[in-house]
């Protein structure tokens, strides 16, 4: 073989990779110009930079919100603990209970019912931080305090 055919070899290798690449190229460019029919490459690129900008904008505005929606719903009433006890030994079960429901920061009232065969007492403490400051927690008390905590 001499050298022109070699040469001739090699030129039709390359030629033959450069229209493959070139074809792969084609119908990339294709499937991005797909619905736009009188804009050039550069076009395409600019609208589609400029929806990912705008989509980054939105995404922020979004990740904000959601920031402020998170923050407001810690002051809601969200969780709840209940305990039943019978606290008197001459009542027949449980039909006493105290109640604690409080915020997403601990911060909430407990109540309790005291039932007996006179009457039914009720009381209410406030809590802060999950614990009481001005009066004594009963163990019903701090026990659903402790069941309206997250695990």
């Amino acid at each position: 073989m001499n050298v022109v055919s070699i040469v001739v070899v090699i030129l039709g290798i390359w030629i033959a990779v450069v229209t493959v690449l070139f074809i792969r190229m084609s119908a990339h460019y294709n499937t991005l110009t797909k619905g736009v029919t009188s804009k050039t490459m550069q076009e395409v690129l600019a609208m589609l930079l400029n929806k990912q900008e705008i989509n980054t904008k939105e995404i922020q505005r979004l990740e904000k919100s959601l920031a402020a929606v998170e923050l407001d719903g810690k002051l809601h009433l969200q969780r709840i603990g209940i305990v039943r006890f019978n606290p008197f030994s001459d009542t027949g079960g449980s039909q006493s209970f105290t109640i604690a429901i409080l915020d997403g920061k601990d911060n909430g009232i407990i109540m309790t019912s005291l039932y007996a065969r006179t009457g039914n007492r009720w009381y209410i403490k406030h809590i802060k931080a999950g614990s009481c400051t001005d009066v004594e927690l009963s163990k019903e008390e701090q026990s659903a305090i402790k069941k309206a905590q997250p695990v």
